[in-house]
């Protein structure tokens, strides 16, 4: 499989977070709590994860693989904790722009541990890509903000968290089965969330029933797609592009409100909506060339001496 096909799993793993916020939408307007929703999430997530381990050929996996893997579900569990926290406080578009800042993270954690220093066209991307979420999210159309300081630290908090998942999808467990190290990821998340948001609702069967049918969708694309696609995408793209690719969460965001709820987005919107892709498609070609030189340069190593 060519690097470009791993580069656009990642980008179709971005696309599957940018659904949810449709999906939480309406279950807020149905009555669901926080609670509810978050749960339902990571609940329905992880049977649909391993009712497809169940449901294919399964490498054993060992216990260290396991323990590694449930560590590293912490992060993709406590994102989702922490940025429905900051939208307690904060307005759902000042809430995703702090956790757009996962962008620059997630270079900084490259940088840190893979000792690669970002080049001046990745930070050209970033800083597309920063201000295209800015204008896309309507803090600027809707004419200002209203700022917390406990909002501010859980949307932070989600974004350095989220960092950290898309980190270790690409550096943990690289040899275990994509599908395994999804479900495996997904239990570790659903441990932290059901800690966190205790699940009383499971004794609760007429909520319980009502909030599946959100349940299994949020779970499908919040919960199994992600760490499954970022999973056989990360480990040959690496976090740096990965995070920039990722992005295409907030282009789907806007897109779905203004389709499915018909939410009016404005000309500013749609304008961040084309920097979000232009950053993506610039951070890309980066990564293409870098790749390009690479090949050249062992193809010339293994090439017979004259």
């Amino acid at each position: 499989m060519k690097t470009w096909h791993y580069a656009f799993i990642v980008f179709l793993g971005g696309c599957c977070y940018g659904i949810l916020s449709t999906f939480v939408k309406l279950a807020y307007a149905n009555g669901f709590s926080v609670t509810e929703v978050t749960g339902g999430q990571y609940l329905f997530g992880s049977l649909i994860s391993w009712g497809l381990v169940l449901l294919t050929k399964r490498k054993k996996i060992s216990r260290n693989q396991t323990i590694k893997l449930l560590l590293s579900g912490i992060p993709f569990g406590l994102t989702g904790v922490f940025y429905y926290q900051s939208l307690q406080t904060l307005n759902a578009s000042l809430a995703i722009i702090l956790l757009f800042q996962f962008v620059w993270i997630g270079t900084l954690i490259e940088w840190i541990f893979y000792k690669k220093k970002p080049s001046k066209v990745n930070l050209l991307a970033i800083m597309i890509l920063l201000i295209g979420s800015i204008l896309a999210a309507g803090i600027i159309s809707n004419g200002g903000i209203s700022l917390s300081w406990q909002g501010t630290m859980w949307g932070l908090l989600a974004a350095v968290t989220f960092s950290a998942f898309i980190f270790l999808s690409g550096s943990v467990g690289t040899n275990v089965s994509p599908l395994l190290k999804s479900a495996v990821l997904s239990t570790g998340g659903l441990i932290v969330v059901f800690l966190v948001f205790p699940p009383i609702y499971l004794v609760d069967f007429p909520v319980l029933l009502g909030v599946a049918p959100y349940g299994l969708l949020l779970g499908f694309f919040g919960v199994v797609l992600p760490p499954l696609l970022f999973s056989i995408g990360m480990p040959h793209i690496g976090p740096g592009l990965g995070t920039i690719l990722t992005t295409s969460e907030l282009p789907v965001a806007v897109s779905m409100s203004a389709l499915v709820l018909k939410e009016d987005v404005g000309v500013v919107q749609w304008i961040g909506v084309i920097f979000i892709l232009c950053g993506i498609i610039v951070g890309n070609v980066r990564h293409s060339n870098a790749t390009k030189k690479i090949v050249h340069v062992e193809k010339k190593s293994v090439s017979p001496s004259s």
